[in-house]
């Protein structure tokens, strides 16, 4: 895996974002022959996990996301299991930065087979707590629709949704119908474009 050059923790915010998607053109995106989680056929392929579970890619996603968080922000949740690397690159996040000591919470894909029985794990909040849903790739939105179905049976509001890549078939168009505010980092045209260019400076 190519590394950043320099460490992040020096990059200022538009050098993070930079460098944040040169990681996921680099190492996420793929073309080919896929099946999504949507049911759908697609030529191209994002899997963030090799840049969220990496310890640079991590800081990151914490950081860049968090900056997009209203302050009122009580926690941050996401369907496992893409999502549990955002949650917890966010948290750590907000122990630095306003909206601060922001709690992670994983919503699971069934709920839990014995003991609680739970569909949310992480910390209890305090009733009527403001969470925003984060996912990894929103298509169809889907996913994240279930998540705030949890999130607000468990008696917390769900502010809304951030999504670190869009890929701009759909999800942004449901939300808005279902009055749910939603906010991305990336769209998959920048994903692709800057995919096309380091391609290009490897061919060079």
């Amino acid at each position: 895996m190519l590394l950043l050059e320099c460490s992040p923790l020096k990059l200022s915010p538009a050098e993070a974002r930079e460098k944040l998607l040169y990681l996921l053109a680099q190492l996420a995106y793929r073309e080919g022959s896929f099946t999504l989680t949507s049911g759908q056929q697609s030529s191209y392929y994002i899997n963030c996990k090799p840049v969220t579970l990496h310890p640079q890619g991590a800081y990151l996603v914490g950081s860049l996301l968090h900056r997009l968080l209203p302050p009122e922000t009580a926690a941050v949740a996401g369907m496992t299991l893409g999502a549990d690397p955002l949650v917890t690159a966010v948290s750590l996040a907000s122990l630095y930065a306003q909206p601060a000591n922001l709690a992670a919470l994983i919503v699971r894909k069934e709920p839990k087979a014995h003991g609680t029985q739970a569909w949310i794990e992480g910390p209890e909040l305090p009733a009527g707590s403001r969470v925003w849903i984060l996912e990894d790739v929103v298509t169809t939105g889907g996913s994240a629709l279930k998540v705030v179905e949890q999130v607000r049976a468990a008696g917390y509001r769900a502010e809304g949704i951030l999504a670190l890549v869009d890929r701009q078939e759909g999800a942004e168009a449901r939300f808005r119908e279902m009055g749910i505010p939603f906010r991305r980092l990336f769209t998959l045209e920048e994903v692709q474009a800057c995919h096309r260019a380091v391609c290009q400076g490897w061919r060079s």
